[in-house]
This record gives C-alpha cells, sequence and structure tokens, in this order.
C-alpha cells in the first residue's frame, strides 16, 4: 500500500466517523426531546368538574350528551337519560391518559393515520369535544386510526396485526406532534344508541300472566299458587295438555327486559302498530300489576313496547298469634324496609311509562305466543295403508281395529253330523 492509498482510507475513516457522530447526536436529541413528552398527561389541565357537554363527531354522524339539572341525557334521543357510567368513565380517562409515544407526522401523511377532520372521508377521524354548561369548547382532541400491538403471527382476536393497544391523537390548541396514548378509546363512538341509560324495569315473582291477542281464541292465561309453584293454563279443555316449558318461559316472562332504543315521542300508534297492541297484564306476589303493550316488528326484528306500571302494598304488618315482642320489633323492621324498596322501585319503574322502546325479539316472544302453542303438540299415529291416520291425544282411550280390506277371517267349521243321526227341526 503506498502513501496515497493510506491517505484516502485516513480521509473515509475520518468522514465515516464524523458522519456516525452526527447521526447518535441526533437521535440522541430526538430520543431526549421525545423522552420528555412520554409520560405526561395528554391533557394535563383537563377541567374534569366543568364539563357540561360532550360532543362527538364521526364522518357525517354527532351526538350530543347534555348535562341537564344533574342529569346527562341524550339530545338526539329526545333528551333520554343517559349511561352517566360510561360519560363519568370517559371524563376520568380524558384526566387521567397519559402520552406512551411521540412521532413528528407531516400534514401530508395524516390520512394514513386518519388524523383528519370527520367528514365522509373513510380515512377521516373521531372528534370528542368538552364542552360548559354554556356550550364553550374547553378541551377537544381528534382520534385517529388505533395503535396495533405487534406481534410475530396474526391474532385470531386481534386480525393480522395483533391487538388494539392504544390510538394515534391530536390536541386541539396543544402540542403540534402526533401522541399514541395507551387507550385504544374503543367507545367513543358518535351513536346515540350507545350512550342510552339502558337500565330498565324487572318483573319477579309473577304470579299470574294474562295475554289478549287481536283473536279472541289466541288469548290466554296463566295462575301460579305460589311463588315457586307451578304455572297452570286456565280453562283447559278436554284433551289438552300444558306444555311445562313454554308455560314457564311465559310465565316468568320480562324477568329480564332489554331494550335497544327507544322511539321519536311524536311517533304515532298506527305507525307504531300501538293502536292494535297484544296486551299482557302481569301481577307479581309483592303486589306490583305490569300492563304492556306490544306493536309492530321492526325489519331488524325488534318490537314496539310501552309498559305501565302500579303497586298495591299493605302500608302495615299484621302480627302473627303468639309473636314475641323482640320477634316483633325485627319483623315490623324488615316490613318497613321491604316497603320502602318497593315504593322505590315503583317510583322508579313509572318513569319509563313516558316512553316507546323497540326491544328485542326474545324478550316478549314468550307473550307473543298463541294459546295453542302453549299446549303440548298431538302426535300422529303412522298410518297404514288404505286407513285414515289418526290423532293421539294424552289421555285418550286408543282408536278401534279396523278390518283390512282383503283379508277375510277364517269362519269356525261346523262338526258334521254322525250317519244315522237327523237334525232336530227348530221349535215354530
Amino acid at each position: 500500500m503506498n502513501r496515497k492509498q493510506l491517505s484516502v482510507i485516513v480521509v473515509l475513516g475520518l468522514v465515516l466517523g464524523g458522519l456516525g457522530l452526527y447521526i447518535s447526536k441526533r437521535n440522541a436529541a430526538s430520543y431526549q426531546s421525545s423522552g420528555a413528552a412520554i409520560g405526561r398527561k395528554l391533557l394535563p389541565d383537563f377541567p374534569l368538574n366543568d364539563v357540561a357537554q360532550v360532543t362527538i363527531r364521526q364522518t357525517t354522524n354527532e351526538v350530543n350528551l347534555v348535562k341537564a339539572d344533574d342529569t346527562w341525557q341524550v339530545r338526539e334521543r329526545h333528551n333520554y337519560p343517559a349511561n352517566f357510567g360510561e360519560i363519568g368513565e370517559l371524563l376520568r380517562k380524558m384526566w387521567e391518559l397519559k402520552v406512551v409515544q411521540t412521532e413528528q407526522v407531516g400534514a401530508s401523511h395524516l390520512p394514513r393515520i386518519e388524523l383528519v377532520e370527520p367528514g365522509p372521508a373513510t380515512n377521516s377521524g373521531t372528534l370528542a369535544e368538552f364542552k360548559d354548561k354554556s356550550g364553550k369548547v374547553l378541551k377537544a382532541v381528534l382520534l385517529g386510526k388505533k395503535h396495533m400491538k405487534k406481534s410475530e403471527g396474526a391474532s385470531p382476536y386481534g386480525g393480522a396485526e395483533g391487538l388494539a393497544d392504544g390510538r394515534y391523537v391530536l390536541v386541539r390548541n396543544g402540542p403540534k406532534e402526533v401522541a399514541v396514548v395507551s387507550d385504544a378509546l374503543s367507545e367513543v363512538e358518535a351513536k346515540a344508541d350507545r350512550w342510552i341509560n339502558k337500565d330498565f324495569f324487572k318483573i319477579e315473582k309473577v304470579r299470574t300472566v294474562s295475554v289478549t291477542h287481536t283473536t279472541e281464541t289466541n288469548s290466554w292465561k296463566l295462575t301460579r299458587e305460589l311463588e315457586n309453584g307451578e304455572v297452570k293454563l286456565a280453562d283447559l279443555k278436554e284433551g289438552e295438555q300444558l306444555d311445562t316449558g313454554k308455560g314457564s318461559s311465559a310465565g316468568n316472562a320480562l324477568s329480564y327486559p332489554n331494550f335497544n332504543d327507544v322511539v321519536a315521542p311524536a311517533a304515532k300508534p298506527e305507525e307504531t302498530g300501538l293502536d292494535h297492541p297484544v296486551v299482557a297484564k302481569i301481577e307479581t306476589f309483592e303486589g306490583f300489576n305490569y300492563t304492556v303493550k306490544i306493536g309492530k316488528k321492526t325489519g331488524e326484528d325488534n318490537y314496539y313496547m310501552t309498559m305501565s306500571v302500579a303497586g298495591d302494598f299493605p302500608k302495615e304488618r299484621t302480627p302473627g298469634k303468639d309473636e314475641k315482642p323482640e320477634d316483633k320489633e325485627r319483623l315490623d323492621k324488615e316490613f318497613k324496609e321491604k316497603l320502602t324498596k318497593q315504593e322505590e322501585k315503583l317510583k322508579q319503574e313509572k318513569a319509563y311509562e313516558k316512553w316507546t322502546y323497540l326491544v328485542t325479539k326474545w324478550t316478549v316472544d314468550p307473550l307473543l305466543k298463541e294459546r295453542r302453542e302453549l299446549l303440548v303438540e298431538k302426535k300422529e299415529e303412522p298410518k297404514t295403508e288404505g286407513q285414515p291416520a289418526t290423532t293421539a291425544t294424552p289421555g285418550s282411550p286408543p282408536p278401534p281395529s279396523l278390518p283390512i280390506p282383503g283379508l277375510e277371517v277364517p269362519r269356525k267349521e261346523e262338526k258334521p253330523a254322525e250317519s244315522g243321526e237327523s237334525k232336530k227341526p227348530e221349535n215354530k
């Protein structure tokens, strides 16, 4: 190697060394800058107690959750009560949410992570605005694409990229860089039915269920003598038998009712089918009396439904014979506590009377059955060629045997007369 070649190698080494030092310092500076942001709160001065309205916009949809008279309501559902637990959880998250990563993303690349204003485009984001009672925006956050946890193989639950472990966000009037938070915030959707309070009435300890159909012969009534006793179908006819499974299902109807949405108060009865409803009247052993009206079925297998409730509770307890003073005090206390709970339940459930609901098919299906559907199905006996099928009813005698055409029953042969013996003439 000559002197010229050695000089070239030395110069090249110095250049590479300097370039490496520059890159190292730049990465270190970038790490220090991003590292300072990691762990900080996304919204360090989030006014948790001042928020009185939350507006969520997603594509072309919008939902407004408004606090009025200390009660959260869903404006797009005619001010129906909102789920306070869900709203409170969202506000708590925004107050506590911390940054786990920051990225410098150019404006032209924001659509790739869905951090553009909500609109009809498929790559638009979700905007959440938090306002005070006057409607002034206190904080606003644009939620983008979910951050997926990388995995070696495809996850059966999270798709090819794995599970969502965070989300890209931009804070309005905040830091310019894109932040990644450790919560996917999947619940933030501009769907009104997603935010309504799904608490509902509940019927317990049923004593009687009386269902009136528009066709009288389809109507029926079930009764139960004891709280845990067997249900019986009223006015059973000869040969009829109640199907115990169907009877039990109908006898415990609406013990866990559910609804999907609420209907506009201005909806007309002829539109919902509540002008000619199926009417169910249910009495309980505790003194609650419910009237449930079921209308038409929608294309989504939901039914229009209304309910009303009344209560008839004894106000005083009748002491038992030879009741001891210490027992009387305890029993009186238990009676008053039970009465208080019954009155609270009645007050809470009467609030549902002014609304029309869309309920799931399985919620009201036991009440929609016709009388014949509650009975044990009659079984047909197998047909014999040339013989009509007969129907067997539980408890009925078997059908009579019929001769089979073409098959003659052999006659008993007469014994021939012995020789010399004459046949006696008949008496006339």
